[in-house]
């Protein structure tokens, strides 16, 4: 199924219309109209209010061949959530590192199962890390900042 198609389906089965679903992600309703029925693809904010908004994953919408809504609903959440916390340029990076940790498992022999693990402790260490790294050069930053205006 394509990105349309996808997101018709998942509309209908939330029993969404356009104008309530533009009204829940703030997309125009002549854009959802383009999306399902003219093949044209959001930008990638758009994707992501869009499957936010049905409960869907990015990775769902975008994979034609992906039959499971639900696939890497979790991944979607942790940039999510590190968007929140660390901005734009922590989502960026956070993404970039859950996608090339995929391409480890194209054509290997570890389950579904196995691989969220794998992700989960993966996205576990990146918090760790970024909470570690503010806190030790974070402090700096507001401490030299602090020294200067006292000198001043």
């Amino acid at each position: 199924m394509v990105f349309g198609e996808k997101l018709k389906s998942a509309r209908l089965a939330l029993d969404l219309s356009q104008k309530e679903l533009a009204e829940k992600t703030g997309i125009s309703e002549r854009s959802l109209y383009s999306y399902e029925q003219n093949g044209i693809l959001p930008r990638s904010g758009n994707i992501r209010k869009l499957a936010d908004a049905l409960n869907v994953s990015v990775g769902y919408l975008l994979d034609e061949e992906e039959t499971d809504p639900q696939k890497d609903i979790s991944q979607d959440i942790f940039i999510a959530n590190v968007k929140n916390e660390y901005g734009i340029k922590g989502a960026r990076e956070a993404t970039e590192i859950l996608t090339r940790a995929s391409t480890l498992f194209a054509g290997g022999e570890l389950d579904e199962e196995a691989k969220d693990i794998f992700f989960q402790s993966l996205m576990e260490v990146y918090l760790e890390s970024k909470e570690e790294a503010r806190s030790k050069f974070g402090g700096k930053k507001r401490a030299s900042r602090s020294r200067k205006a006292a000198e001043k």
